[in-house]
């Protein structure tokens, strides 16, 4: 195998403060640019993660609707429920007309139906999001087009957007190191993901105190080597980091509305004799995705090749994922490192890079790392140990 290195870092500087107007601003004025090319006179988005990108708005969403009309020239239209109505505008940012509607269920002719017929009265033609609830659908008059302009258009990140993914990864790097300082046998899940968790919020908080708790999400996580075959098993809080492995540790974050993901395999005491050459194999498809994911490579070729080094390795059964994920106002988006995903990488995107194989008998074996695709090629914008040798750590601490 070719000893892998790390790709060079360039980190944009890191920035925690909330979007600027003007930022806004550019967001809607590149929808309505989209919508015109389409012919489409109103875009209705419901998707919460769209909404916060075109109004820094977040909020649980329940059974009251929330839904953003953006006309093809002009002010968007923003309906809320009337409870909600001094949240938003204490969150909005920009030029947005907030309409409200008392409550759900509500009387004929006070409903949020009601309400949102107004805003689409000047339209004949109106792009909805693939996701779109078919309870909205259907309140929509007249002609309905299905096109993802928003999502489209967030996968192609701004100069802030850069710096508070980037921040959003100095963090996630900090407090996944902290994990893998602390590894030893015994160690519980309730008990890291606790310390870890009260250590970032800590730090957000500090950062900025007017954080946005609603669009703020961390998962601090590790599955022991007995159950990391099985990569989504989280299913007891008391499971304790094991002697030998392959041990998975995950942090998650999506830090006021910004995501970043940085994970490792490690081992504790020794390294099973089992586990060597899957560990190696996976640093192999890894050098190649980061190879791959570069400007102008389709993504779904990216995957194909990646996943190759697997195959030819006897491991094909054991793949159960695609190469990588978008990252942007969530850790977890379009667009995908993935087979059958068409699509051509471009500068300004951001994904996970983390090609795995999982092993019923040894376990999962697994990095992730945050990447951004500069005009030239990837940086990594999350960082860790990389090499078996340095992921092998003492029974104690």
């Amino acid at each position: 195998m070719n000893e892998e290195k790390k790709p060079i870092q360039m980190h944009p500087e890191p920035q925690f403060a909330p979007p600027s107007v003007e930022e806004i601003q550019g967001r809607i004025a590149r929808v309505q640019t989209r919508m015109e090319k389409e012919k489409i006179d109103c875009y209705v988005t419901f998707s919460p993660d769209n909404i916060f990108y075109l109004t820094n708005f977040a909020n649980l969403i329940h059974e009251r609707p929330f839904i953003l009309v953006v006309p093809k020239s002009g002010v968007p239209r923003f309906l809320v429920p009337k409870l909600e109505v001094p949240h938003a505008k204490n969150r909005v940012i920009g030029d947005i007309e907030i309409v409200s509607y008392f409550e759900f269920p509500a009387p004929a002719g006070e409903t949020w139906i009601d309400n949102l017929h107004p805003l689409l009265s000047d339209g004949t033609r109106f792009g909805v999001e693939s996701v779109c609830p078919l309870q909205i659908y259907e309140a929509i008059p007249k002609e309905r087009v299905q096109t993802d302009i928003i999502d489209d258009l967030r996968m192609i990140k701004s100069e802030y957007e850069v710096g508070r993914i980037a921040y959003a990864c100095a963090l996630a790097t900090e407090a996944h190191n902290r994990i893998l300082a602390q590894a030893r046998p015994g160690l519980t899940l309730s008990e890291i993901s606790s310390e870890i968790n009260k250590m970032m919020m800590g730090q957000i908080l500090s950062d900025y105190p007017s954080t946005n708790i609603l669009a703020t999400r961390l998962i601090v996580l590790f599955q022991p080597g007995s159950v990391s075959d099985d990569p989504h098993n989280y299913t007891n809080v008391n499971m304790a980091m094991e002697v030998g492995g392959p041990h998975v540790s995950i942090i998650s974050a999506v830090i006021n509305g910004s995501g970043a993901e940085v994970e490792r395999t490690f081992f504790l005491g020794h390294v099973p004799e089992k586990a060597k050459r899957p560990f190696e194999v996976m640093l192999e498809a890894r050098r190649v995705a980061f190879e791959l994911a570069v400007p102008g490579n389709l993504m779904s070729e990216v995957d194909r090749r990646t996943k190759e080094v697997f195959r030819k390795s006897g491991y094909e059964e054991f793949i159960l994922h695609r190469t990588g994920h978008g990252i942007g106002v969530t850790g977890h988006e379009a667009p995908f490192l993935a087979e059958g995903y068409e699509r051509m990488i471009e500068p300004g995107m951001f994904f996970s890079i983390e090609p795995g194989v999982y092993l019923p008998g040894v376990g999962g074996f697994r990095h992730s790392d945050t990447v951004m695709i500069t005009d030239n090629g990837n940086i990594m914008l999350t960082d860790g140990p990389i090499q078996i040798e340095e992921l092998t750590f003492p029974t104690t601490v």
